[in-house]
C-alpha cells in the first residue's frame, strides 16, 4: 500500500489497509516523525518507510471523511495553473498556452475533504483538479526528477467566483479563487510515485450526482513533471507547497447558458486512486 498522509484531529496520521484505519504517526515512529502534518512531509521518505511497516490494530479509528483535517494544512506557497486541459480550453474559446498560465491561491481558502463551501454572489464555480504536494523543494528543478520531489496528490476543488475573478483590468483571478472554504483537498495526501498510472487517472465531480466533468489527466497540456519544473525555475519549491494542476472540461462556466453552484448543492470529486471529497454549498 502507498503511503497515504492524513491530519485526524490536527495530528499527522498514516491511512492503512483497505479498510483505511487511521494510524498516529508520531506514536508509530516511537517519536523520530512529529505530530506536524507540515513536518512530516518535509521527511517524506521517512513517512514512506514506516507506511510499508506500520500494522493497524483493529480499534484503530476509521479514515472517516467528515473528521479529517485538511491534509496540508499551512503550505508556504499554493500556485494554481489555468487552461492546462485541452478540452477545457476548447470549451473556453481560448488558444493553447505557451506556458503554464499561473497565479496563486491563498492559505486562508483552504477547507477539508468534507467542509462546507460559503457561496458568496451567483457566479461561483466548480473545478475539480489533481493538486500536487512537494516534499523536498529546490530551485531548477529537472523533469525527469521532479516526481521524486513530489509527495503526492490531493483531488481538489479550485472553487471560483467568476464575478470576482473577472472583474477589472486584469482580471482578479487569485482573489476571485480564494475566498472562504473555495480550496478543499484531500481527503489524504496518496503517493503516486511508483504507480504506473500516475500520469493517466480519471478526474471528475458531480453537482447533485449530475455528472459534470469526467477526464483523464492525460488531457493535460503541460503534466505534473513539466509543472513542477517551471515553477522550480522561477520561485524556490518548499515542502509542503500546494500545486492546483488545472481543471478538465465540464465547468459550470463553459455551459451555455452557464450553470452556476447555489446554495444545498453537493459537489463530489473523485480522483483515481487517490480518493474523493464531498462538499456542501451553504
Amino acid at each position: 500500500m502507498n503511503a497515504r498522509l492524513a491530519s485526524f484531529r490536527n495530528r499527522a496520521h498514516l491511512v492503512v489497509g483497505e479498510d483505511n484505519r487511521l494510524v498516529d504517526i508520531e506514536q508509530a515512529s516511537n517519536g523520530s516523525l512529529s505530530s506536524d502534518p507540515m513536518l512530516c512531509l518535509a521527511k517524506w521518505d521517512q513517512v514512506r518507510a514506516l507506511s510499508k511497516s506500520v500494522i493497524a490494530t483493529t480499534d484503530a479509528p476509521n479514515a472517516i471523511l467528515e473528521n479529517l483535517d485538511c491534509p496540508v494544512p499551512r503550505p508556504r506557497q499554493l500556485f494554481a495553473v489555468g487552461l492546462n486541459y485541452r478540452k477545457h480550453a476548447e470549451e473556453m474559446g481560448s488558444p493553447l498556452p505557451d506556458s503554464p498560465l499561473t497565479f496563486a491561491k491563498f492559505q486562508s481558502a483552504l477547507n477539508t475533504p468534507a467542509g462546507e463551501i460559503p457561496l458568496v454572489g451567483d457566479t461561483c464555480d466548480y473545478e475539480s483538479e489533481v493538486v500536487v504536494v512537494i516534499s523536498i523543494g529546490g530551485r531548477n528543478l529537472g523533469e525527469p526528477e521532479a516526481w521524486n520531489h513530489i509527495a503526492g496528490l490531493c483531488a481538489g476543488q479550485d472553487i471560483s467566483d467568476r464575478q470576482l475573478q473577472n472583474s477589472g483590468r486584469p482580471p482578479q483571478f487569485s482573489l476571485g479563487k480564494s475566498r472562504q472554504g473555495f480550496a478543499p483537498i484531500g481527503p489524504w495526501v496518496c503517493d503516486v510515485r511508483d504507480h504506473p498510472k500516475r500520469d493517466d487517472l480519471m478526474i471528475g465531480c458531480t453537482v447533485n450526482g449530475d455528472v459534470r466533468q469526467q477526464t483523464s489527466t492525460n488531457d493535460m497540456i503541460f503534466d505534473i513533471p513539466q509543472l513542477v519544473s517551471y515553477l522550480s525555475t522561477i520561485c524556490e519549491l518548499f515542502p509542503g507547497d500546494i500545486i492546483f494542476t488545472g481543471t478538465p472540461s465540464g465547468v459550470g462556466h463553459g455551459h451555455k447558458p452557464p450553470v452556476y453552484l447555489r446554495p444545498g448543492d453537493e459537489i463530489v470529486t473523485s480522483l483515481e486512486f487517490v480518493g474523493t471529497l464531498r462538499n456542501r454549498c451553504v
